[in-house]
């Protein structure tokens, strides 16, 4: 079964490399150290060796998305909370200039 996704291939393939021997388990992290326990080499292997061209970042389902939503509208908001807050300062800054 071919990887879904890049962030997919990528784990497998540092899976796999754990399971040859190559680099050490406790370098493992996340879906990299599950992939390791739950499946074979030759499983890591066909999902390992999936070309990347084409293939989504993610996938759809993955929270990594989620995350990356979440943070882009905090900084959205933030960054209008900015303006604002730099807007009444200019008021406030042409109102004392008046007096």
């Amino acid at each position: 079964m071919p990887a879904k996704s890049k962030a997919q291939q990528k784990a497998a393939g540092a899976a796999l490399s754990a399971k040859r021997g190559e680099t050490k388990r406790s370098a493992l992290k996340g879906a990299s150290r599950q992939m390791f326990e739950s499946m074979s080499e030759k499983q890591l292997d066909d999902f390992a060796s999936t070309k990347r061209k084409n293939k989504p970042d993610y996938t759809p389902d993955s929270p990594v998305p989620a995350k990356k939503a979440a943070r882009k509208k905090a900084a959205k908001k933030a960054a209008a909370t900015r303006a604002k807050n730099a807007a009444k300062k200019k008021r406030v800054a042409k109102k004392r200039a008046a007096r």
